[in-house]
């Protein structure tokens, strides 16, 4: 898991070897199974998260018992309630793994000795802070105002790997609608492309 970190590491042209070698040696491996949480909803979350295989989603309960997810998280990607974790409050989200997850994880402590240590983590900080709002505005733009297929097509067209490794009631929380409409607007989206 660690070589897949320096190969993301690497890639973004920020730190030297010596440098990522001595971040690499800060996370430890952890896995999480289908269903497990990264960071519960009022728990103070005190990690941050690789993911190396697997996936997770971010969800949040409404007061009328909903689950409202907000975004889906893959390889590649690091994960953290940020708002928890940078202020030390309880998680206005929770993170759950939608698929066994491998992760690399660095603790809220070791994050800050790295940061002292090596301040161009804070580039790569804003770096994935920075995704993470462009992903979320996206998806705002794109799904907000628009009919139930407009929005399956639309994640279909531009993010084809949550409709392939997703539950349908998970999308149908993310896209806003209920099951029962995604499991229409599917068959009906697979009669017409067909």
């Amino acid at each position: 898991m660690q070589q897949e970190l320096h190969k993301y590491l690497t890639k973004l042209k920020i730190l030297n070897q010596e440098e990522i070698d001595y971040s690499i040696s800060l996370f430890e491996n952890t896995r999480l199974k289908k269903g497990d949480y990264f960071v519960s909803e009022r728990s103070i979350c005190n990690q941050i998260g690789f993911i190396f295989k697997g996936g997770v989603r971010n969800f949040s309960v409404q007061s009328d018992g909903e689950e409202n997810t907000t975004c889906f998280k893959f390889e590649y990607q690091f994960i953290t309630s940020y708002e928890s974790f940078t202020l030390k409050q309880p998680s206005k989200i929770s993170i759950q793994s939608i698929e066994d997850c491998d992760l690399l994880v660095i603790s809220y402590n070791q994050f800050h000795q790295l940061l002292e240590k090596i301040p161009s983590w804070k580039s790569i900080l804003t770096m994935v802070m920075e995704q993470e709002y462009i992903e979320k505005e996206h998806h705002l733009r794109n799904l907000n105002n628009k009919s139930a297929k407009e929005k399956y097509v639309h994640t279909l067209t531009h993010s084809p790997e949550i409709i392939k490794r997703v539950q349908i009631g998970y999308i149908a929380s993310y896209l806003g609608v209920t099951h029962r409409t995604l499991s229409r607007v599917r068959k009906d989206t697979i009669y017409t492309t067909s």
